[in-house]
């Protein structure tokens, strides 16, 4: 297997031969206080939805998480596993580029191991996507 060191405090994973991912990593190994962050869903501090469009929802899930790293002292670049429940696939393949702008204006251009399921509904009815997070601050 070959590992590609991008940040002392945990690597990217690649396996040899394998087709670069685009706009995430196959893994990552991480050190570190460990801080998980539950699904977060596109709505204000106030638990109500900011807006019926996907991409809104999406950024403001991104932007939830960045809040409750925030509270762990952690920052984006140490998210090492993102995973994105949608209710609507077309919805997600047909506005990629613009999920992936707001991803870069909340997250940056960080792409760690992630994950999307499409599900038939969340538990708040209204929410088109949910995105729950690990992050892996590092020792000292």
């Amino acid at each position: 297997m070959t590992t590609t060191t991008i940040r002392r405090d945990f690597e990217f994973l690649q396996p040899a031969g394998w087709a670069e991912p685009k706009g995430y990593a196959n893994g990552i190994a991480a050190t570190g206080r460990q801080v998980y962050v539950a699904g977060q869903i596109g709505w204000t501090a106030q638990q109500k939805l900011i807006s019926d469009d996907f991409v809104a929802q999406a950024e403001q899930a991104l932007a939830n998480i960045v809040a409750v790293l925030k509270e762990a002292g952690a920052e984006p670049s140490h998210i090492v596993r993102l995973t994105w429940y949608v209710t609507d696939k077309p919805s997600y393949v047909s506005r990629q580029r613009e999920i992936g702008e707001a991803y870069r204006r909340v997250i940056g251009r960080h792409f760690p191991a992630m994950t999307l399921l499409v599900v038939s509904a969340l538990a708040e009815d209204a929410a088109k996507i949910e995105i729950e997070a690990t992050a892996v601050i590092p020792n000292g």
